[in-house]
């Protein structure tokens, strides 16, 4: 990654670092969508166990990833300062990190799976499909939160184009082990959504696999000679990690949980409501990935600067994000009014689950707009290594305004089932204002700092 001096280089050099990011968080989003659209076509019961077992899973993986998403602030501020002779110990210790946290999710779900799934009010033949497709995706912690700081270290150096190609390269896998094994082809089980865990986990090792062997084996990575030396396990390197990591990590936890806490409050609803609310808030996930990628692209960039000490161009990327994501997701908002039926088609042919998905869908349009604004702030505040308050915002929008606000109109109005998404697009209203206002005070500090030393 290089300096640029012109607003017109700057979009140029977003544009190029947003769009592999972009792509490769799609990539990595459909295997999640795959397991769901796939499994729908073989019957109510195994979609909502997966639609469970993925409510369980996805705020554990993207809340605990999200502490190891601390390499990439860390290694684009080391790039930008010129500091590369310190980058792979950062990267062995953020490994470290990741086997020690699959470890003890692994224990976790040993202990506490059976537990959650017992006490909540399931089917036996949902319960079934959604433990034994979290025991599935289990073999594939490990191997997955390693290939996060792999990916980090490469996306911090501006090579997102390469995290692009690496996922592609693993899809292809992962919707072929999901037709194998979901639909039982060629001699082998019909294990219906099970199969969607294992086809996953599989998946998350050949990611692995293809990642080491590219930053062992190709430029530029090779100058860094990642692992030449095995460097100790250097607690002061990992409080770095965790101090930046773990505020990141609850943000992500309490942003991502409280849809996870959604769908399990939709239990005590019946299966094709369950099914229906899985099937709109994937989708909703899928167009999230829009504003993700630019909050992730603007950590990179952000952090690049801001190690270079040139706070005025942080800012102008911060713009340049934030006004991508709105018209984009703007876009995408008008997409889904206009083919809310079609797109609930291509989940399931189940008439009645089509039919309430729809409903769902519209509540799911106004999720953009806050999420537009949100998401690219985040990336930015990352970049500038502000994490703190970002979680306590988090915290409070979604848990202390989101959630009790969506139980209250579920449960004592008549909007049901909808009143929760209702309570969720009141939490992301909340914490989009709240993050633009920290945002605000940031840059504005920033500046200050930057002028009394020239001065």
């Amino acid at each position: 990654m290089r300096q640029v001096f012109s607003y017109q280089e700057r979009i140029k050099l977003f544009i190029k670092i947003v769009i592999p990011i972009l792509v490769t968080q799609i990539g990595l989003f459909s295997m999640n969508l795959f397991d769901i659209m796939m499994t729908g076509n073989v019957g109510a019961k195994d979609l909502a166990g997966v639609a469970i077992g993925s409510g369980l899973w996805v705020p554990i993986f993207t809340g605990l990833s999200g502490i190891l998403l601390s390499i990439t602030p860390i290694v684009a501020q080391l790039v930008g300062a010129k500091k590369t002779e310190s980058v792979p110990f950062s990267l062995t210790q953020g490994l470290y990190v990741a086997i020690t946290m699959s470890l003890l999710v692994l224990t976790a779900g040993a202990l506490f799976m059976d537990p959650i799934l017992q006490n909540m009010n399931l089917e036996t033949e949902v319960r079934y499909v959604a433990k034994h497709y979290l025991m599935a995706l289990g073999f594939g912690v490990v191997p997955l939160f390693c290939y996060t700081v792999i990916r980090c270290f490469i996306d911090a150096l501006g090579h997102t184009r390469i995290s692009m190609i690496i996922t592609l390269l693993s899809l292809p896998t992962n919707i072929v082990l999901n037709y194998l094994l979901i639909f039982g082809k060629f001699g082998l089980p019909q294990l219906g959504g099970i199969g969607a865990g294992i086809a996953s986990a599989i998946t998350y090792w050949v990611i692995l696999i293809i990642s080491l062997y590219i930053v062992l084996k190709k430029k530029p990575f090779t100058q860094f000679n990642l692992f030449k030396v095995l460097y100790p396990v250097s607690f002061t390197k990992w409080k770095e990690i965790l101090l930046i990591g773990v505020p990141i990590g609850l943000s992500i936890f309490f942003e991502t949980s409280i849809f996870s806490a959604v769908t399990l409050l939709m239990s005590s609803f019946d299966t094709v409501t369950i099914a229906s609310h899985q099937v709109a808030l994937n989708f909703a996930s899928l167009l999230y990935m829009i504003p993700l990628s630019i909050s992730m692209a603007l950590t990179i960039l952000v952090g690049f600067e801001v190690g270079a000490k040139r706070i005025k161009d942080a800012k102008q990327y911060t713009i340049i994000g934030v006004v991508s994501a709105v018209v984009l997701s703007s876009l995408c908002a008008i997409f889904l009014y206009f083919f809310k039926a079609e797109v609930a088609g291509l989940y399931t042919k189940d008439e009645d689950v089509i039919l309430l998905t729809t409903s769902f869908l519209l509540y799911a349009i106004f999720f953009q707009l806050s999420d537009a604004i949100a998401a690219p702030i985040q990336g930015a505040l990352r970049g500038y290594k502000d994490v703190n308050i970002t979680f306590i915002i988090a915290l409070v929008s979604y848990w202390v305004i989101g959630l009790p606000l969506g139980y209250v109109l579920a449960n004592f109005t008549g909007f049901e089932a909808f009143g929760y998404w209702l309570g969720l697009i009141g939490g992301l209203a909340a914490g989009a204002i709240g993050l633009a206002s920290r945002l605000s005070i940031i840059q504005k500090k920033y500046l200050i700092v930057q002028n009394q030393k020239a001065s």
